[in-house]
């Protein structure tokens, strides 16, 4: 008998409609002729608590810190343990074995640890499905590879599970504990992610409330030129007062330039004209829809989650959603009309992007070289009927299909034109688009561009019709939004102040994964550490405590982005995992060390901010009680624990 352990019930249940034979139920699995199907229900197995290791570690005392389990642990979900029963049986009866966890590093995880903990040690085949639709899943059973290419990738993740548990179990208990002997009684979590995603929202609240605005002064002219009108800007130079981004500080030389201009002439005496020609943006990554759904709709990066989770495993309208990836399988270009003809057919949005678009041309999305384990957002090829989906589904479907649709579109061209005149012996500039070729500009957009410029030739007149100074202030930078936070973590390199290590997580994912953004902010939330206000993420004041108390480092991304590349080269083969572990035992050792009761009283004693909402963080004392007894373990759920 051949079984197959899929991550989730939809993924068997998918793969035994592709195979050839009636499925019957069974309890925990299916079974086709000599197939058998079960499941995981994501993480079945979880690192074992600190107690697990040794009794005394249900009290939490300082002087027990660092824990460090000589010999790791697993110990079943609390819910877990009859699916666990179920894949035993039915391993003691398999002739072979196929592991059908996700593509990616947590999928790797999830099933191999189970059946490798079960006790099979015999070969064991991987499938790698990314499509539950019935062809799609037929031919991933018939290119199935040796699980052994993956083990690399199985340690990484194994290796990150170990990491989050030594970093978050120490630091968390040390801080908590340090929180006590302040004065604050509940516990206080510290991840490896969680905590620098805080760092990022703490800092970005202090800069906006230690803003001091400062005025400034702009002065426009309305000129009169050969083929129209246009509004030119001032630009002031010393020994006029500027700042460092030459804007003008006293408002007295506006008003003085102003109070001669109306009626003066100058002459047109640069004039720039360049053409540009822009491609359509690329199929999404689960960050770069969440970015793009949270300005749009309005929608939270778990909200656009579980959207994107319904529309692949229920409705089986998309591609795998959790990939970091932008690009698409060459092989895939020639079956992307008929696939998206199918899609988009019945949409009356869709169908008119579908009906400019031109399959005979191929745009830089189809690129073997930058597919990893799997590929970007994609319609499967299944209708699209928007009656049978949520509004938010609809809308976050739609976007998908436009950002695969816009690569048969021709690309953007605008010709940018830049004209600076010389009036009164000042400098005044303006600047202007005209669009060419509109291209796939219209599939997502529809608002009107700012206007181009009238015709103009270098040396012509301008003669000022009109003119005025305007007061403007400095304005302090926005707080983070689930949009704007998503795109910081992708983008992490540039909150790094070290140029040596900006360099480096260039090259790198970011700050957490495609998998685990979205519920790191979700248990920022949960925690009380974090809250929404009218869209906005805003630090609590527990928040802003526990990021003061704390060792510079922990707060900052440096160290959990470069944690990511280390786990990158283990899952190429290109680093030694037991070494990463030893290094990080060192880093927390180091951190303990940095544990102040007294810095941990100024914060709680020096930071406002918004409280958490009790409905998301108040326990009663006993349940907060019982947290603390249970070690603050962080529980393994589907794609990794909060970190």
């Amino acid at each position: 008998m051949r079984l197959i352990v899929a991550e989730k019930p939809s993924l068997a249940r998918a793969i035994a409609d592709a195979l050839p034979a009636k499925t019957q139920r069974q309890d925990g699995y299916l079974e086709c002729e000599e197939t058998c199907i079960s499941w995981c229900v994501g993480h079945l197995l979880e690192q074992a608590p600190p107690d697990a290791y040794d009794a005394r570690y249900q009290q939490w005392r300082l002087d027990d810190l660092p824990i460090v389990p000589q010999q790791w642990q697993l110990i079943p979900r609390a819910k877990a343990r009859a699916q666990l029963a179920v894949i035993r049986k039915l391993l003691k009866r398999a002739d072979s074995v196929v592991h059908a966890g996700d593509p990616d590093r947590e999928g790797q995880l999830l099933v191999q640890r189970v059946i490798e903990r079960l006790g099979w040690r015999g070969p064991m085949s991987r499938l790698l499905i990314s499509d539950l639709n019935r062809p799609a899943v037929q031919r991933a059973l018939r290119h199935m590879e040796d699980n052994a290419r993956y083990q690399s990738l199985f340690e990484a993740a194994e290796t990150r599970s170990r990491a989050d548990w030594l970093y978050g179990i120490n630091l968390s208990r040390a801080w908590t504990l340090t929180g006590r002997h302040a004065g604050y009684s509940d516990v206080l979590s510290v991840g490896r992610v969680q905590t620098p995603v805080l760092g990022l929202i703490v800092r970005r609240d202090l800069e906006i409330e230690r803003f001091v605005p400062r005025p400034f002064y702009t002065l426009w002219a309305d000129l009169g030129v050969e083929h129209g009108m246009l509004r030119a800007w001032w630009q002031p130079q010393a020994p006029h007062p500027l700042d460092d981004q030459g804007r003008l500080l006293t408002r007295e030389p506006a008003e003085a330039l102003a109070a001669r201009l109306p009626g003066a002439e100058g002459h047109l005496s640069a004039l720039q004209s360049k053409k540009k020609s822009q491609t359509a943006p690329l199929p999404y990554s689960l960050s770069a829809l969440q970015v793009d759904a949270a300005r749009r709709y309005k929608l939270s990066a778990k909200r656009v989650l579980d959207i994107c989770q319904a529309l692949y495993e229920r409705h089986q309208l998309i591609t795998y959603p959790r990939s970091d990836c932008r690009y698409l399988p060459e092989g895939h270009f020639a079956a992307a009309k008929k696939l998206l003809s199918a899609a988009c057919a019945t949409d009356e949005t869709l169908a008119e992007w579908l009906s400019g678009a031109d399959f005979s041309r191929r745009s830089r999305a189809w690129n073997d070289k930058q597919v990893g384990a799997h590929h970007a957002l994609a319609p499967t090829g299944r209708p699209f009927d928007a009656a049978r989906l949520s509004h938010d589904e609809a809308n976050v479907f739609r976007l998908i299909a436009r950002n695969v649709l816009a690569q048969f579109y021709p690309p953007l061209e605008t010709r940018d034109v830049k004209a600076e005149f010389s009036i009164l012996g000042e400098c005044f500039r303006a600047q202007g688009r005209e669009i060419l070729v509109p291209g796939w500009k219209p599939l997502f957009t529809t608002r009107d561009e700012a206007p181009a410029l009238p015709a103009l030739r270098e040396g012509e007149a301008g003669k000022v019709r009109e003119c005025a100074v305007e007061d403007r202030q400095t304005r302090p930078p926005e707080p983070f939004s689930d949009a704007s936070l998503i795109k910081a973590m992708m983008n992490i390199a540039r909150y790094v102040d070290d140029e040596a290590v900006r360099r480096t997580l260039r090259d790198t994912d970011g700050l957490g994964t495609e998998a685990t953004r979205a519920g790191i902010l979700e248990t920022l939330i949960t925690r009380g550490y974090v809250i929404r206000q009218q869209g906005a993420l805003r630090a609590t004041r527990p928040g802003r405590a526990l990021v003061q108390a704390l060792p510079d480092t922990a707060t900052r991304p440096e160290r959990t982005a470069l944690w990511e590349q280390r786990l990158a080269e283990i899952a190429e083969g290109n680093a030694d995992a037991t070494a990463f572990l030893d290094t990080l035992v060192g880093d927390v050792r180091q951190l303990l060390s940095q544990a102040d009761a007294e810095r941990m009283r100024q914060a709680l004693a020096t930071h406002g901010g918004p409280e958490p909402s009790r409905s998301t963080h108040a326990k009663p004392k006993n349940a907060r009680r019982r947290t603390a007894k249970r070690s603050q373990r962080t529980t393994t759920r589907k794609k990794g624990p909060d970190r």
